[in-house]
């Protein structure tokens, strides 16, 4: 698990991107799944979700937990509340289908599934938000949806942020169709097309790069993790390079109300 944190917003986010190992799942699902919708034992799911938030230092918020069902578009749901029926409304329009969460309100924590597809962290003064950005997201421009909502949520400018793309197919792994090709060439320019000769391998870290820095992200505010996950299944879940049977990694995060980072109060 890759545990960061960024002190900017008033108490400090406190999120990671994390691997496969380190939990109880059984193959082909071995171990740190953290996916509910992929067939693994919900007991196991519930204990991987468990570690997780421990290390994070969110264990004791578990019950302010949000994780939506991933329907690969770009709805972006909004949770203002800690608790109580506003924090539940959101939970509820999370779990009818978003792929991305802002979140203004301190100790949620907000957890978003990935094997291949993009996962994206975005810290703002007052707020952080996850996104999961599939290709569907993508060339949607989830990321840049999503970064426009929390600017808007916490009423800060565009420099204010700092995004953190996680670990994701690379283009060297990733060849798609020549009309997909076309289509996301045409969107980010030809920068998104990976190789010198079909042209059908497909950089999809480029082209959220591309919709973060459109949101105003600046460079020296976006941070990507290198390599890819289909080419390094010995630390991360990968859909393609498991043929669709495989559990998930995760990009999770959490605003603390006290003033220190959550895992600066770990044990």
């Amino acid at each position: 698990m890759t545990l960061l944190s960024d002190e900017k917003p008033e108490g400090g986010v406190t999120f990671a991107f994390t691997e496969r190992t380190g939990g109880v799942s059984a193959a082909p699902y071995a171990s740190l799944n953290l996916g509910d919708r992929c067939g693994d034992d919900p007991a196991a799911v519930a204990e991987n979700r468990r570690r997780a938030l421990s290390a994070i230092g969110a264990e004791a918020c578990a019950d302010a937990l949000v994780t939506p069902h991933q329907v690969h578009g770009d709805t972006v749901v909004v949770v203002r509340e800690t608790n109580g029926p506003a924090h539940d409304e959101a939970a509820r329009l999370a779990d009818a289908g978003a792929d991305a969460v802002v979140c203004t309100a301190p100790d949620v924590p907000v957890l978003l599934c990935f094997a291949d597809c993009v996962p994206v962290v975005i810290c703002a003064p007052g707020g952080f938000a996850v996104a999961h950005s599939g290709w569907r997201g993508t060339i949607a421009r989830i990321a840049q949806k999503t970064a426009g909502v929390l600017m808007d949520e916490t009423g800060c400018s565009a420099s204010d942020l700092r995004a953190y793309v996680g670990p994701r197919i690379g283009g060297v792994d990733y060849e798609v169709s020549a009309e997909m090709a076309r289509d996301f060439s045409a969107e980010f320019g030809e920068g998104v097309l990976v190789g010198v000769a079909a042209r059908r391998k497909l950089d999809l870290g480029y082209a959220v790069a591309c919709a973060l820095t459109d949101a105003g992200v600046t460079r020296n505010n976006l941070a990507m993790a290198l390599g890819s996950t289909a080419s390094s299944t010995d630390r991360f879940f990968s859909y393609r390079a498991e043929h669709g049977v495989c559990g998930r990694h995760a990009a999770l995060a959490v605003m603390t109300s006290s003033g220190a980072p959550a895992w600066e109060r770990l044990p």
